[in-house]
């Protein structure tokens, strides 16, 4: 079998990494101005990669003959390139029969439209499913194992990707019908990892962290709700599970941008010493938007929309959230 991963980024590699085994033919793809000498020349240069690949894996930036023949193709690109990409895949001869996996976690701007939702108004005929969970990648490097939901509105295509994706030992994948479930859980919890960051760096301690996880959980949840989703994927792996690992970790984008931003540093300054996506920033906005037109409250979201885009001060974000109306926990938590 053959695996085409979409994204030369560590996410990517990492996949590309521990998939090895899985199958007998590995492509990694990328635009040209995001393949690296090195990256290019891994077999050749002595110079060592972040994650080391197997002779087998092919790079290159040729889609047609990345995805020529591949009975799975893993999207792994930044929300805001899927639908070009998409747009490449349809002029580059996808087939029906081919597994579309997405693993990109968040909402397009300005549609405020969720991945597969996006992938659908390009690939209207794709089989799609989605992949999301606790994956963070550096941690999965380092041989720690992990588990992650596949969804897809075809449950056998789901179980495909679940046997031919799962490693033993390493990687443990569960099938969920959701969709809406599995993607929000994803997205929405990028935004509380980003106020989990900003409130360790404050020193605000353990009882502020599992407040604001459980209330940042309550907003995931009336959200999604609303737009469609099982509460009880939500307290999954995609929701719940992501939620505790990207709230807690430093190899978490999101947490890193929380922290710096806690710390009083600006935005625009954090994302360019990041030197990579952090997909809680926009979803931030897109999160606020949604809330918004459906009439639901997020503080917590609004509060981290807030510190990334006014000046407010983490000191006044603290007393916003502390200093609100008080409320009843039952009542509130599911509106």
């Amino acid at each position: 079998m053959k695996l085409t991963i979409l994204g030369p980024g560590c996410w990517g590699l990492t996949l590309a990494w521990l998939l090895n085994n899985n199958f007998e033919d590995i492509v990694v793809w990328g635009r040209k101005e995001d393949l690296s000498d090195e990256l290019r020349q891994y077999k050749k240069t002595e110079k060592p990669l972040p994650v080391q690949l197997d002779q087998k894996v092919i790079i290159t930036d040729d889609l047609k003959q990345a995805i020529e023949g591949a009975e799975i193709i893993l999207l792994v690109v930044a929300t805001s390139g899927i639908r070009s990409v998409c747009r490449q895949l349809k002029e580059a001869g996808l087939k029906e029969n081919q597994i579309l996996v997405n693993l990109s976690k968040g909402l397009e701007l300005p549609s405020l439209k969720r991945m597969s939702e996006v992938i659908k108004d390009e690939l209207p005929e794709s089989n799609l499913v989605i992949l999301s969970g606790p994956t963070l990648a550096k941690e999965i490097l380092n041989g720690c194992p992990t588990a992650a939901s596949v969804a897809s509105d075809d449950i056998k295509t789901a179980e495909f990707v679940q046997k031919h994706l799962s490693v033993p030992s390493r990687f443990r994948l569960y099938t969920n019908s959701d969709i809406i479930g599995v993607e929000l859980g994803g997205s929405l919890k990028n935004v509380i990892a980003i106020a989990s960051g900003f409130a360790d760096a404050m020193k605000l301690g353990d009882n502020c962290r599992g407040s604001l996880l459980t209330r940042g959980m309550a907003e995931i949840v009336r959200l999604s709700v609303a737009l469609g989703a099982s509460p009880s994927t939500l307290y999954g792996l995609s929701g719940m599970g992501d939620l505790i690992a990207t709230c807690s970790s430093p190899y978490s984008r999101n947490y890193t941008v929380g922290s710096m931003l806690g710390k009083g540093k600006k935005i625009d300054d954090i994302l360019k010493e990041l030197g990579s996506v952090a997909e809680g920033v926009k979803t931030s906005k897109a999160l606020c938007e949604l809330a918004e037109k459906l009439n639901i409250e997020v503080p917590v979201s609004s509060a981290i929309y807030e510190a990334v885009y006014t000046n407010i001060t983490p000191e006044e974000i603290l007393n916003k959230l502390m200093n609100r109306k008080l409320k009843k926990e039952d009542e509130y938590t599911l509106k």
